[in-house]
């Protein structure tokens, strides 16, 4: 009798990524390196699990633990201790002896200090992602596994629609992030099933108290927000919200490799952008060349919204002698006879 429904699922997820990070970084037999394969045998990899103790990060580390030694990697695990409620260090040193005894080696938790840029949540995430950075690089990891689920990916495609962002913001959370660092097995599996691989499992699961606290944005999307779409449109929502984060990500992709391709096209011999070619490129396109160079002059990415971008659209478009355009790291755009210039102040 094989294993319960839900514990296949989320084994078979984790396989499959498994596979996709070997393959990353296997490099291209050739008879020089099987010549020398006896003397130079490189160690196992290390991938790591992202784990907060919580349900879909429980089952990801148990499906890790079970699925990584038959493939001849090393499975480890990180909790990261955000040090926001009372007896964190406790709860981080609980989820560590949750991990060992899934036979996961090395694991650890560490502890970061939260900042307040962008809010309460950003801040949290910030500080995570420094941490598994930090932890991938002391440790050698070829990857670290995180257990953004289906409905996860829904919640960020609402929180995208509701910022107004364009349709990047609409492409959700992508399977692979940071340069091949990061992946999200469970993007394809609901939460539920998770849940239930945890329970078959008798794998103790941690509900962090902030999930369902009102202050928190994603958590009243969660609890309010989700179940009265699902209740007006049907239960496909949460599946259809991921679909179109899909399909929004492959036409951002489209999109970015034509601006990206634009961008030499509409500069001048001393490479200064050319306003009259710009207005000729579709708005999409032309937003994203915009966007590019606003980035190479110095402004930060996570503080470049929309509404900048649509003013520097309109230097191109609606040109009535504006001035000078500051924008987020001391960047400054302004039009100069035919030419747009952006550089930092």
């Amino acid at each position: 009798m094989g294993p319960h429904p839900a514990v296949a699922a989320i084994r078979l997820a984790v396989r499959r990524v498994l596979h996709d990070v070997l393959n990353d970084i296997t490099p291209p037999t050739t008879a020089s390196t099987v010549e020398g394969a006896a003397s130079h045998e490189p160690p196992p990899p290390l991938v790591l699990v992202a784990c907060s103790g919580g349900a879909d990060s429980m089952a990801l580390a148990s499906a890790l633990a079970f699925e990584a030694p038959k493939l001849g990697i090393r499975a480890g695990g990180v909790t990261v201790d955000h040090g926001l409620q009372e007896g964190s260090d406790t709860r981080a040193a609980e989820v560590v002896n949750r991990l060992t005894a899934l036979r996961l080696d090395p694991v650890e938790a560490v502890a970061v200090t939260v900042g307040r840029d962008g809010g309460p949540e950003a801040a949290a995430r910030d500080a995570r992602y420094a941490a598994l950075d930090a932890a991938a690089e002391r440790h050698g990891a070829a990857a670290v596994l995180l257990g953004h689920t289906r409905d996860d990916q829904a919640e960020t495609v609402l929180l995208g629609l509701a910022r107004g962002s364009g349709i990047r913001s609409l492409s959700g959370m992508a399977a692979v992030t940071g340069a091949g660092r990061y992946r999200r097995p469970f993007l394809q599996l609901d939460r539920q099933t998770a849940r239930k691989a945890c329970m078959v499992q008798s794998l103790p699961v941690w509900d962090d108290p902030h999930n369902t606290d009102p202050a928190y944005t994603r958590s009243r999307l969660r609890h309010d927000g989700l179940p009265a779409l699902e209740k007006a449109l049907g239960k496909g929502v949460v599946g259809a919200l991921a679909r179109t984060a899909q399909l929004s990500r492959d036409d951002a992709d489209a999109l970015d490799d034509w601006a990206a391709e634009a961008d030499a096209s509409v500069r001048d011999e001393a490479g200064r952008l050319e306003c009259a070619k710009l207005y000729a490129l579709p708005p999409a396109v032309r937003r994203r060349v915009l966007r590019r160079a606003a980035i190479s002059a110095g402004s930060p990415p996570g503080s470049l919204f929309a509404r900048h971008i649509e003013e520097l659209d309109r230097l191109i478009t609606g040109w009535r002698g504006q001035g000078v355009i500051n924008l987020p790291g001391r960047v400054e755009a302004q039009r100069q006879g035919g030419r747009l210039v952006i550089r930092q102040g």
